[in-house]
């Protein structure tokens, strides 16, 4: 089975469609009032601005190996490209699509379990009610996925439009409010640049990037996009360009109505602030657009991360049966549903809280890090010519990426970083086994 049984069907408003939905989804709207109660103070737009930074830099990363590999699968490529096919580069690759078996479920499962959470402003929840909840999201989001992609890029474009929609008229309220520009005018009250400050940045990062994660997903669709070595790039910053200054303009705008004070210990802080301005009507209006923002976000990371273990089994680096695809409509069957029943199991035994820094953890030790420096290793033996995309400034942007996720990392806690440790260990063991039955590297020298 090779690349080739997909088709390139998505343009650069799908791609985009797609990269802001995943971005966008549950996160911002519960780890809003998460980020302003670890800064503690009128500052907490300085987390959500390094969030957007981190992301506009690695993006840089993501878009060398996109444009340059355009398949399928996204760092399984990236890395088996960077470290070699045949040598160092198998067990890379393998290690992605190892803890992508875990990580992918615990993105797919948190973003669930935030929907359960925030449906209990309409409707107060058991917690065997809420568990239900989260699994019949999953759910329906592997059954809406189960058919052809150029479907799927409509799908996309009409969350699309529901994401912006809420994201406007969250901003729209703060603005016709009147004190809309009070929080920025006193966003330095109390600051002092000192390690607390730095302390607080980091850890609230890991709270603001996580609701930045997804500018990527267009990576993993490479297959499918028309001319990638443009829109792949494209896609990226303008959804993370795009999906900063919506952050940033509703952050703004929930304080300019609920001083940061209240907004940091409030559960459901954006049906709060929809209330304060028009009632309760207008607050549970709202509050159905984030849990149809949320549902989206599901759909559309599922969508991204069921390619992964598609494209290594389609490579012989995984195992057969994921290489799997629907007769007519040319999806990867086994991988979508694989993916789905572990994301299933995983919302139902799961807090949310401890799934954002598990997610973060495997991510930056196996993947972003990791590419990072493939890239500088590829740049080195490959012809300039082999990237239609190149970054400015060359290799500045990488040695930023690799030192700001190594200090996202650190903020994750020492728990989430033994985790990620214990999970590239279990990996790589499974790694040389497999090597060692199918006489593959290192074992056998091709």
């Amino acid at each position: 089975m090779s690349e080739n049984n997909q088709e390139r069907r998505l343009g650069l408003v799908h791609a985009t469609a797609i990269n802001m939905t995943d971005m966008v989804g549950i996160g911002p709207f519960i780890t809003l009032p998460m980020v302003i109660g670890m800064m503690n103070g009128p500052y907490f737009l300085y987390a959500w601005l390094a969030g957007a930074a981190l992301s506009m830099v690695d993006a840089m990363v993501w878009s060398e190996l996109g444009a340059a590999f355009p398949k399928a699968g996204g760092s399984y490529n990236f890395l088996k490209e960077t470290y070699g096919k045949n040598g160092f580069g198998k067990l890379m690759s393998f290690l992605f699509v190892w803890q992508t078996m875990i990580q992918a479920p615990l993105v797919i499962a948190s973003a669930a379990i935030g929907f359960a959470a925030y449906f209990s402003y309409l409707l107060p929840l058991t917690p065997i009610e809420s568990k239900m909840m989260s699994g019949g999201v999953v759910i329906c989001i592997v059954a809406l996925l189960y058919r052809r992609i150029e479907d799927i890029g409509k799908i996309s474009i009409l969350l699309w439009g529901a994401v912006i929609l809420t994201m406007f008229w969250i901003i729209g309220g703060g603005i016709a409010h009147g004190n809309f520009l009070q929080p920025i005018k006193h966003v330095n009250d109390g600051i002092s640049i000192n390690y607390a400050f730095v302390a607080a940045i980091g850890f609230a990062s890991v709270k603001s990037v996580y609701s930045y994660l997804g500018y990527y997903n267009v990576c993993h669709l490479g297959g499918e996009i028309i001319n990638p070595a443009k829109n792949i790039p494209r896609s990226m910053f303008l959804s993370i360009a795009g999906i900063a200054v919506l952050y940033l303009m509703m952050n703004v705008s929930v304080v300019s109505v609920i001083p940061w004070q209240q907004a940091k210990n409030s559960q459901f802080v954006i049906s709060e602030f929809m209330q304060h301005l028009a009632g309760p009507a207008a607050a549970k209006i709202v509050t159905c657009l984030i849990l149809l923002v949320a549902f989206a976000s599901v759909f559309s990371a599922t969508l991204g991360y069921s390619r992964i273990p598609y494209a290594a089994a389609a490579d012989g680096a995984f195992f057969k049966v994921f290489a799997k695809t629907h007769p007519t409509g040319k999806f990867p069957t086994v991988s979508l549903l694989v993916l789905g029943s572990i994301a299933f199991v995983f919302s139902l035994l799961f807090r949310l809280s401890n799934v954002i820094s598990a997610i973060l953890a495997m991510r930056i030790l196996i993947q972003f890090i990791a590419q990072a420096i493939g890239l500088l290793i590829l740049r080195k033996v490959r012809n300039k010519n082999d990237f239609p995309y190149k970054m400015p400034l060359f290799p500045l942007p990488i040695f930023i990426a690799i030192i700001l996720w190594a200090g996202v990392l650190i903020s994750t806690g020492l728990t989430m970083v033994t985790g990620g440790l214990i999970v590239i260990t279990i990996g790589t063991a499974v790694y040389f086994i497999k090597a060692k039955v199918n006489s593959e590297w290192p074992f056998y020298l091709k």
